[in-house]
């Protein structure tokens, strides 16, 4: 019994599917005003019908839940069948003397389950089946039509459960892609710390030796500490909140601009790549300049990968006094428009977490065009 309850507890505790559901779109207002002339229409074939005007009021106005189906799954699930059944069965109206199109309700079914909290699943779940049997209960047995209403109702709700977890594994996996940002940002912030705290014991060392024969050399270094302990300190304030998971860093030294220029290497093959860095980066801070690699990197990786007869990818950096903008671009042929990949999705967090922004899209004088603007040396308060 407790293994049937377990699974059953862990659906009803379940959160909805997302948090900010989609908004309405052109296709919710068109169903707003089409199905009501199909209401309508249908009216007028089945002039016959019992209750028609009643019918016809009921079943328009139920269309409004429509508008909050993503926002209010459960609650639209049960005023939509609430006020079409409770007709039903004060009119005691058989299947063959409904309206056809009442079959629009499978839109809040299948909202229930795509956008729905796990209380939502199952009570929608319950209700739905309670309304099909009581619907055959009092109305002449159809095995046909019974079978054929569970069927749609199962399918419907199939159709959103998979929607539902395929969007959740999206999630997930942008999830992963952000956290392995960050773990690549600590293990930059690592070497970056690991170098300027080498620097500080050499420099306390050497003025522990010079202090008693030599103060002024003393004092000298005593200046170079604070300045690297300065440096540190700055540098560890821009990545405070990266996350890193308990594993040793690696021990290749985090990349540097000057690196850049191995990306146009020839016996790669592909598209010519051009590698300009303009501007002071001499002074630029570790985690800013690994950044503008791994960026450069995944961008150049992207085009080579995905860009349509690209024959060239120019690749610039520009430093000035207080930003540092990266700039990749191809001239490939524009593409069909796709749900933004993960390798996107990691450059976004990088630049974000150091307090700077990060597009990317096709550019109308050029192929793909990837712009990253970072502070030059603090990360975003």
């Amino acid at each position: 019994m407790r293994s049937m309850i377990e699974p059953l507890r862990a659906v009803w505790t379940a959160s909805p599917a997302s948090p900010a559901p989609p908004k309405r779109v052109w296709r919710d207002w068109a169903l707003i005003v089409l199905l009501p002339a199909l209401i309508l229409l249908e009216g007028l074939l089945r002039p016959a019908l019992p209750n028609l005007v009643p019918a016809l009021t009921v079943t328009i106005a139920v269309v409004a839940t429509l508008l909050w189906r993503r926002t209010r799954p459960f609650l639209m699930f049960a005023i939509g069948f609430g006020a079409l059944e409770g007709f039903a069965l004060v009119t005691s109206a058989d299947a063959d003397s409904r309206l056809y199109s009442t079959g629009y309700l499978v839109l809040l079914v299948y909202a229930v389950f795509r956008w729905g909290s796990g209380r939502a699943l199952l009570v929608g779940g319950a209700l739905m089946v309670a309304e099909t049997l009581t619907s055959a209960a009092f109305a002449p047995f159809d095995l046909a039509n019974l079978v054929g209403g569970l069927l749609v109702l199962l399918l419907t709700a199939s159709v959103g459960l998979l929607l539902r977890f395929r969007a959740g594994s999206r999630v997930r996996e942008l999830d992963r892609a952000k956290s392995r940002e960050r773990e690549e940002l600590a293990r930059d912030l690592h070497d970056t710390v690991a170098h300027h705290v080498s620097a500080i014991a050499i420099q306390a060392q050497a003025g522990l030796v010079a202090v008693a024969k030599n103060p002024d050399a003393a004092t000298a270094a005593l200046r170079v500490i604070e300045t690297e302990a300065s440096r540190t300190l700055a540098e560890m304030r821009s990545m405070v909140r990266s996350l890193r998971r308990d594993n040793a860093a690696e021990l290749a030294p985090a990349p540097t601009l000057l690196d850049l220029h191995e990306l146009a290497r020839s016996d790669r093959g592909g598209p010519a790549i051009d590698v300009r860095v303009t501007g002071p980066f001499e002074e630029l801070s570790g985690p800013v300049t690994s950044a503008l690699y791994r960026i450069a990197q995944e961008s150049v990786t992207n085009a080579r990968r995905h860009a349509r007869s690209a024959n060239r990818i120019d690749v610039h950096i520009d430093v000035d006094a207080e930003w540092v903008r990266l700039n990749v671009n191809d001239d490939g042929a524009p593409g069909p428009l796709a749900v933004a990949g993960y390798g996107i999705t990691g450059m976004t967090e990088r630049v974000t977490l150091l307090g700077g922004a990060f597009t990317a899209g096709y550019s109308p004088d050029s192929g793909w065009s990837v712009l990253a603007e970072l502070p030059r040396n603090e990360g975003a308060a």
